[in-house]
């Protein structure tokens, strides 16, 4: 990342924009407004990405030909819907650093959580244990300990949690590793948020999986806010599998359908216990309607059922403007514009404002989470009237990023501004 010294003016936030080589990017997004008309400041890509504007045209197809083909459009449409589906492997992989047989897009992320799991949480008496750092998603806690109920442990003493030293915000890398090395022979299943949703602490998920393997562990993800923010090596990293959900950074709709990585060293592991469904089943025999199951080798051969078309369609839409952008270009701006906005907060430190984020670039992704002293949720809702849109997380948490496809520089100066004007 090339180092820019940041000043406090908006001569300067307009200057950045100017240079911004993806700036264009902006124009292919719908920015929501303001009753005055005014583009509001939308900061919440991290919880709901923003619509592409050619989302029309991508779902108006799949609607005309299921007007004019019925089900002869899942041979004959303009994208014959059978194999839609892998019209978004190749990017998909891309995205995540995968090979294509290693991905699939397919349910939603805690169904594709659970049907993992199925298949790679078997405990023993001896090895029953899931690490998961503390703070995680609800519905990755939900999933973890009723899969923990489902074999017959308890919670409390299958559960395992990785907390922050006294005082400190997130958890430490090297505390996480420490965690595996005392605890690994226990441990079934080890689980990461790549990116914490509430601190934005981003794990290091190459290191942490090699600690995991080296104890006998299977290592998994949760990249509900990685993918689309961060650049990913899943293949060489290593993982067994991951899961992600894509209404977020990559911008696919509200409840769009998810994503699911199982590495290669699995494709062919058919002695894996797996809930199954046809649309996993061998696809060359498919229609055959034969009784006995026959999974597709690689992370296909999970699927359960046919997945929407429309929703796909969305998701194609968001992933030709990722292909267009290239998720490299896109890191190197996400950076620059996140140091831009935590220089512009850290001038409000006098407030009693902090951020609970790393400060370290690489431990963290776009977004920036916030804390205030005091009334930080109704000073939430007092930016979001004035249109400023970030999100409040409880107890006292303030999430905010700024999206390298639709966000600019003026936007964090907006921002700031408007958050300064509403500090006591």
């Amino acid at each position: 990342m090339t180092e820019i010294q940041f000043q406090s003016g908006e001569d300067f936030a307009l200057a950045m924009d100017a240079g911004d080589p993806l700036a264009h990017f902006r124009e292919r997004f719908h920015l929501p407004k303001m009753k005055s008309g005014e583009e509001c400041i939308y900061l919440a890509g991290h919880s709901l990405g923003l619509q592409p504007k050619s989302v029309k045209t991508y779902i108006e197809q799949e609607l005309q030909d299921w007007a004019q083909l019925g089900v002869e459009g899942h041979f004959h449409a303009r994208n014959p819907w059978l194999p839609y589906h892998r019209l978004l492997r190749e990017q998909t992989a891309t995205l995540v650093g995968a090979e294509p047989c290693e991905v699939v897009v397919m349910n939603s992320l805690t169904v594709n959580l659970h049907l993992m799991m199925t298949s790679f949480y078997r405990p023993t008496t001896q090895r029953h244990k899931i690490l998961i750092e503390v703070g995680a998603f609800p519905s990755d806690q939900y999933a973890v300990k009723s899969q923990i109920k489902f074999h017959g442990f308890d919670p409390s003493n299958s559960y395992l949690e990785m907390k922050p030293r006294p005082g400190e915000n997130c958890v430490r890398d090297e505390d996480v590793i420490a965690m595996i090395e005392r605890e690994g022979s226990a441990i079934a299943l080890i689980l990461l948020g790549g990116i914490n949703y509430v601190t934005g602490q981003w794990f290091d998920i190459e290191q942490i999986t090699k600690a995991g393997h080296r104890q006998g562990c299977i290592v998994a993800c949760d990249l509900a806010h990685s993918a689309g923010n961060l650049p990913l090596q899943l293949h060489d990293w290593g993982p067994d599998f991951a899961v992600w959900c894509s209404y977020k950074y990559l911008n696919g709709g509200p409840g769009c359908v998810a994503g699911c990585f199982v590495h290669e060293r699995h494709d062919h592991a058919w002695d894996l216990p797996r809930f199954a469904g046809w649309w996993g089943h061998d696809e060359a025999a498919r229609f055959q309607m034969a009784p006995d199951f026959h999974p597709m080798p690689g992370a296909e051969g999970w699927q359960l059922s046919n997945p929407s078309i429309v929703a796909l369609a969305a998701l194609r839409a968001s992933m030709e403007v990722f292909a267009d952008a290239g998720m490299q270009r896109l890191r190197e701006k996400s950076l620059q514009l996140t140091a831009y906005m935590e220089f512009l907060l850290r001038q409000m430190a006098s407030s009693g404002l902090e951020i609970i984020t790393p400060a370290e670039p690489n431990r963290r992704g776009a977004q920036l989470s916030i804390r205030f002293p005091s009334n930080g949720r109704a000073l939430c809702k007092t930016l979001t009237a004035e249109g400023v849109i970030g999100d409040w997380r409880e107890p006292d948490t303030y999430r905010v990023a700024a999206i390298p496809l639709y966000n600019s520089y003026r936007d964090v100066y907006r921002f700031s501004r408007r958050l300064a004007a509403n500090l006591p």
